[in-house]
């Protein structure tokens, strides 16, 4: 159960009147953009990083791995602190810490101690993450959500379209260290903003009553919070187990492509994580306070929501990831012009996140997740039978944007039904469990796809093939139909499930009449 403080606190964040309410969505996507432009930024210096520290790019690849590590192993538990103490403590929290990584980042000297600044990051990052969604859906009522929740897709993907540029700028200008360093007085910004605009502890639910206690956010309030909370509630258990398996599988699903997926090392990950998740199931069914209540799952609106989310990071990263191996390598476009091309992808989702959600707010979201993922199947199957080694390249970013637009049509929507379909003292843990999501799609499906395309390509050319060979290009065009084939047989799971569910409905409400 929520603390009162909590529970006061929530009710007079729902009751922040309008501009209000878009001042504290001003904060969270002001976070939320930080984060994507920290993930983003450092794929374009990570040559540089790697000459100025002195190691090679396979052991720079784990300064993007620990990071991704860090926030999958660590949302579901801060989503859980979230529901206990407060939404709002949680997020500033994951502020200061993120702020705090990223000035650890910017001294590092060596890469042992940025890898550490960067688990610091990480964790930061996802305290916000597991908090923003709940957040919102608290601020707004019903006929808002979606936009909002449309505005944070769009920062999202305005994050991931500076990034790669900023951090070209940075380091053909400045020292590298400075892509770490940008996000201090970013950070600084939103963490007083927030101070501002985001409901204090003891506030009342009444607007213009304003007699505040010392605000929320920070690590010593958390801190506070965390002594006035029973300890016996805490599941440690349960985020021990969750934060393990979720560390095996990402490790796993990493290491394979360099390893083999037969290696001993890869297939005992495998099955420690699978042993550990079944654990953490056990336990969770048998905690009176658990990390993750299991309960919410029964509701198979929110199972499939869940679901169709993962598949459509997964599928959508089978498409990013790919796209510049055909432009670079078959095309021979230079990695510049490809940077300006793949931003076609973050400049559809910016536009179509807001109107998609906007539009759900109008007519419902369950019509448009369908539409979504039957636009996503389409450009993915068209990809897969339209490209070929003489492809001009404006076909495949045409394509790539049919696929980002079925997305961004998908994605809003379908976190406002995932988020509406628990009950309000669980929404730190289903905005959490989103995150993850996205988290371990897009990771899987980056891992996946380049293994399926080697693996098409060594079924192909009739040997091992582990990386792009100059004169197989037709080979990599046949593995890159497959796996987009691939990928859209994984989406239509979500197109015929949410299918079945609408005709369903349709079909009570036509035996209601």
């Amino acid at each position: 159960m929520p603390s009162a403080d909590s529970m006061m606190f929530e009710k007079g964040i729902q009751s922040e009147p309008g501009k209000k309410r878009w001042g504290i969505l001003a904060v969270v996507l002001s976070v939320t953009f930080m984060a994507c432009i920290d993930a983003s930024v450092i794929n374009v210096a990570i040559h540089t990083m790697s000459q100025k520290l002195q190691v090679d790019l396979a052991a720079m690849s784990w300064v993007v791995t620990s990071y991704l590590i860090a926030i999958s192993s660590t949302v579901l538990i801060f989503g859980r602190l979230g529901d206990m103490l407060s939404k709002v403590s949680v997020f500033k929290f994951g502020i200061v810490l993120f702020t705090l990584g990223s000035l650890l980042c910017g001294l590092a000297g060596s890469l042992p101690i940025l890898l550490g600044a960067r688990v610091v990051q990480g964790i930061g990052a996802a305290a916000s993450m597991a908090t923003n969604q709940g957040i919102i859906t608290h601020v707004f009522p019903d006929h808002e959500r979606g936009r909002a929740l449309g505005l944070t897709g769009s920062s999202v993907a305005l994050g991931n379209l500076l990034g790669p540029g900023l951090g070209g700028l940075i380091v053909s200008s400045l020292d590298w260290h400075f892509i770490f360093l940008i996000n201090i007085p970013v950070g600084i910004v939103a963490f007083i903003a927030g101070q501002k605009v985001l409901p204090r502890r003891g506030q009342s639910v009444q607007p213009e009553q304003k007699k505040q206690t010392r605000g929320i956010g920070g690590i010593g309030h958390l801190k506070d919070l965390w002594k006035a909370m029973p300890k016996e509630k805490a599941d440690g258990k349960g985020a021990g187990l969750s934060a393990s398996a979720i560390i095996l599988f990402v490790l796993a699903i990493n290491l394979y492509r360099y390893w083999g997926l037969t290696d001993p090392r890869v297939l005992g990950m495998f099955a420690g994580a699978v042993f550990l998740a079944a654990l953490f199931i056990y336990a969770e069914k048998r905690h009176a306070e658990p990390l993750v209540d299991l309960a919410i799952f029964k509701n198979k609106l929110y199972s499939l929501s869940v679901f169709c989310s993962l598949m459509s990071f997964v599928t959508l990263s089978f498409m990013t990831i790919l796209v510049p191996f055909y432009l670079q390598d078959v095309l021979k476009i230079t990695p510049f012009l490809t940077g300006l091309l793949m931003m076609t992808a973050p400049l559809v989702m910016m536009v179509i996140a807001p109107l998609s959600g906007y539009t759900s707010d109008k007519i419902g979201s369950e019509v448009l997740t369908f539409f979504g993922q039957c636009i996503m199947v389409v450009g993915l199957c068209l990809a897969g039978v339209l490209i070929s080694g003489a492809s001009p390249a404006w076909l495949i970013v045409t394509l790539m944007a049919v696929v980002t637009m079925g997305s961004a049509i998908f994605q809003s929507p379908n976190t406002s039904l995932i988020m509406s379909q628990v009950p309000r003292d669980k929404l730190g843990v289903s905005g959490s469990i989103n995150a993850l999501m996205r988290n371990v799609g897009m990771v899987t499906g980056v891992s996946l796809s380049t293994s399926l395309l080697y693996f098409f390509m060594s079924a192909q050319v009739g040997y091992r093939v582990e990386k792009y060979v100059e004169g197989l290009e037709d080979a990599f065009v046949h593995a890159m139909h497959n796996v987009f084939w691939v990928a859209s047989c994984l989406c239509l799971v979500g197109v015929v499930l949410t299918g079945m569910r609408l005709w369903a409905m349709r079909r009570e409400k036509k035996a209601q009449k």
